[in-house]
């Protein structure tokens, strides 16, 4: 019985939950066709399937993983390699394709656990570990079927092993690919074997002559100086070398070496060194200029007494610091969130104001993020993330206009290409949002933070502008961020590292928690400098949201790792949190219920009252509901953000709200009810909004041809005379009426900027209410079964896949 038939066996016994998940994790439901439980046994032993299962463990699992493979080379030999060429060669009947090497079994390749155990040395808490990772291996398929005594891992593994480990090719497979006749009994005259009778003979011999470790280990302490260093390099990897003592044969005036077979060149390469490990097969041709150590030479020239590493537990963040109060990471967590929350409403608001204005080539300009963050108050690199992070969640989206010819019912040019204009419009879910407590708020950008696959404030190219709205394609990303918040979640309780803010400002990332964090994710995170900073963004982005403060885990981080555990990552652009119905997906559904938990106990509840003082502001303390927010801002202009949220009543805002339709009384009365423990408002507001009022709509605009009328005949001859208003071109055309050369709307907006208090009329007589036109865009954020659309007939979902394999098995 083969690998694949015991594996189809295992998975027809899992439930459809148990198969879904693992569907989920090798991404098998959108990868093609999967109609049956061997076709699903095969993807899963496929090597793209396998590499992404690899994503997901951390270096002990992977460290158990290499050891098995170490050991089976050990017991079973080297697996043949697939040659590095390219997969056409030169023959003399033209190009043909060169046969694959036949694919093993990987049962072919089985260690026993005993033998895997005393190879690790482990005791008996050691055996226990390891039995354990073995367990969870089997989970992922990554440890294959039987589980018995016997331990089968796929052949990607043991592929990988070789070239992880530093190791070449083995010698018959490099001796076949490279050399002819010739040239294989130049070799064997070289390590001094007699005259072989034909080429297999002299290879055979050269084979087995480097397959005896004592005589290969002879022939390195004869080398000379400067080749025993070249192999002293090569045998601690990697095996590759370059050098020019081969020269590519020709077919045909053609160059066929990368395609075909090598020859020594005539006179030495000048390095006597290569040379000489050259003349002895102790390295042979792997491409143009290139030269590769045979696996039997690295084999029989490496230390094998080394136990392999093995680290079944995560290395402590190194550098961690004691947080003074133990309280204070909740504290901060819960001042980042309303912060968030405010700014982004701020944004939200802008943008529902002023669209933005999308570049042809993408992304919002510069300029307009920067005017953008000095109205809300936030850093530019700050303003780009809530951007990033409100188009992501579905609450912004970029919606193309009609083109003005064809607005105006003309045809464009037919040299003219047809370019719409781009413009960031709140989406249908705005108002929702906008209406939502706090928590709720914050919810779907948190969410989505979590699994979009970017780390929007790492630009790596230091010459390239950062604009905000990028393409998320950083498909590292989201295991990044997930190694980091594993890493963050091993400090005890009153211990955090440093953080560095999104302003710029703060420490850098410790090595500490970059060191644990690739224990992590060792597949995905390296330890260069540019992960460096790329895990510093991911810090700064989590303390802007309340996910880490001081350095640690707040409860929304802990509540972020949950949602990620569970899977959330895998639907994106669908963002569990930020809209998608989640009732068939229970363990999506339980994380997102208890993020929101979290966030809802952190986060108080809006403020639905402000103190109004003499000095004409108006203050609440905390977060200010829907309601009062609106109400405040139509009839005050807000001053300052933080912990309590100031307005200022002014006459230009007073008349903003009169020119909405309320009068005097009706606002008072308004102001009064939110006023805070029901307190009179102070007397300087009533003043001032009263007298604001007395001269609210003295002079009329007509809307039909543009008049300007008043019953006041002063003001009127004041307009007629007033250079703030030249550009009107208004004149009087009797003692109670003007005429405007602007339109109805240009005409109101000079008044008001020159300080008086116009009021549009109808041709009726009637006063008309100006209201700011709503522009929405469409939602676009898809539900979870179609985040990714399945290659193939039968069901999209993994879950639904898995119900249906299972009901036919």
């Amino acid at each position: 019985m083969t690998t694949v038939k015991y594996l189809a066996a295992w998975l027809a016994e899992r439930t459809p939950s148990q198969l879904a998940e693992l569907m989920e994790q090798r991404e098998l439901p959108y990868a093609g066709r999967v109609e049956s439980m061997a076709e699903l046994a095969d993807h899963l032993l496929m090597d793209p399937s396998v590499d992404l299962g690899l994503r997901e463990i951390d270096l002990g699992d992977l460290q158990l993983l290499t050891a098995v493979t170490a050991l089976a080379e050990r017991l079973h030999g080297p697996l043949p390699a697939a040659p590095r060429v390219p997969h056409l060669i030169m023959g003399y009947d033209g190009y043909r394709p060169r046969p694959h090497l036949p694919a093993a079994d990987p049962a072919e390749r089985a260690v026993t656990r005993e033998q895997l155990f005393r190879f690790l040395e482990l005791d008996a808490d050691g055996r226990a570990v390891a039995e354990a990772a073995l367990s969870r291996l089997a989970e992922r398929a990554l440890v294959l079927p039987p589980f018995g005594s016997r331990i089968v891992v796929p052949i990607l593994l043991h592929r990988r092993s070789r070239e992880a480990s530093g190791y070449g090719r083995p010698a018959d497979q490099l001796l076949s690919e490279a050399f002819n006749a010739p040239e294989v009994h130049r070799v064997a005259q070289g390590l001094g074997l007699s005259k072989a009778r034909t080429r297999d003979e002299a290879q055979r011999w050269i084979v087995a002559v480097l397959r005896d470790g004592e005589r290969v280990r002879s022939l390195a302490a004869e080398a000379p100086p400067e080749a025993r260093e070249l192999l002293n390099k090569l045998v601690a990897g990697p095996p590759l070398l370059r050098t020019h003592c081969f020269v590519a044969r020709y077919v045909f005036g053609y160059q066929a070496g990368a395609e075909g077979k090598f020859t020594f060149r005539e006179g030495g390469s000048g390095d006597p060194g290569t040379d000489w490990l050259a003349a002895r097969a102790l390295v042979l041709p792997a491409g143009a200029d290139l030269a590769e150590l045979p696996y039997e030479v690295a084999d029989a020239l490496r230390d094998h007494d080394r136990v392999p590493e093995y680290e079944p537990f995560p290395p402590p963040v190194a550098g961690a610091v004691e947080i003074p109060v133990a309280v204070a990471v909740d504290g901060q967590a819960q001042a980042a969130m309303a912060e968030a929350v405010s700014r982004v409403e701020l944004m939200l608001r802008w943008i529902a104001e002023q669209p933005l204005a999308v570049r042809k080539a993408g992304g919002i300009a510069v300029r307009d993020t920067r005017r953008m963050a000095k109205a809300v108050g936030v850093p530019e690199e700050q303003a780009r993330l809530w951007l990033d992070l409100a188009a992501n969640a579905d609450l912004i989206t970029p919606v193309a206009e009609e083109m003005e010819n064809a607005a105006k019912g003309r045809a464009p040019a037919r040299s003219a290409v047809p370019r719409p204009s781009v413009r960031m419009l709140p989406t249908g879910r705005y108002e929702k949002w906008l209406a939502s407590s706090p928590a709720r708020r914050l919810l779907p950008l948190v969410a989505t933070w979590a699994v979009v696959p970017e780390v929007f404030t790492h630009w790596p190219d230091g010459d390239d502008t950062p604009v905000a709205l990028v393409s998320p394609q950083d498909v590292e990303a989201v295991e990044v961020r997930r190694a980091v918040l594993e890493a963050l979640a091993t400090l005890p309780a009153g211990r955090g590292v440093g953080t560095r803010r999104a302003d710029g400002d703060g420490g850098s990332t410790p090595a500490g928690l970059m060191a644990t964090a690739a224990w992590f994710r060792p597949a995905v995170i390296g330890r260069g400098p540019w992960e460096a900073d790329r895990i510093a963004a991911t810090l700064s982005e989590a303390e802007l949201l309340g996910v880490v403060a001081h350095g640690a885990l707040s409860p929304v981080g802990h509540a972020v790792l949950g949602l990620l555990n569970a899977g959330a990552h895998r639907h994106f652009p669908a963002v569990p949190g930020a809209g998608p119905v989640l009732r068939d997906y229970p363990a999506l559904d339980a994380a997102v219920g208890h993020l929101s938990a979290v966030l809802d106990a952190l986060l108080p509840a809006p403020r639905t009252t402000a103190r109004f003082q003499a000095d004409l502001t108006a203050v609440v303390a905390g977060a200010a509901a829907p309601e009062l927010t609106d109400l405040l801002s139509g009839c005050a202009e807000r001053e300052s953000e933080g912990h309590a949220v100031v307005w200022r009543v002014t006459p230009a805002a007073v008349r903003r709200a009169l020119d909405s339709g309320m009068d005097a009384a009706d606002l008072l009365a308004r102001l009064t009810e939110v006023s805070e423990g029901g307190r009179p408002l102070p007397q300087p507001l009533e003043y001032l909004i009263k007298d604001t009022a007395r001269t609210h709509g003295r002079m009329r605009v007509v809307r039909s041809a543009c008049c300007i009328r008043s019953d006041d005949e002063a003001l009127v001859l004041e307009l007629s005379k007033a250079r703030a208003l030249s550009k009107l071109g208004l004149r009087r055309i009797a003692p109670t009426v003007l005429i405007s050369t602007a339109g109805p709307e240009a005409t109101l907006g000079a008044l008001r900027a020159a300080g008086y208090a116009p009021v549009l009329e109808a041709e009726t007589g009637t006063t008309v209410i100006e209201r700011v036109r709503q522009e929405r865009g469409p939602s676009h954020m898809p539900s979870l079964p179609k985040a990714r659309s399945r290659r193939g007939r039968g069901p999209s979902t993994a879950l639904a896949l898995a119900t249906a394999l299972l009901a036919d098995r």
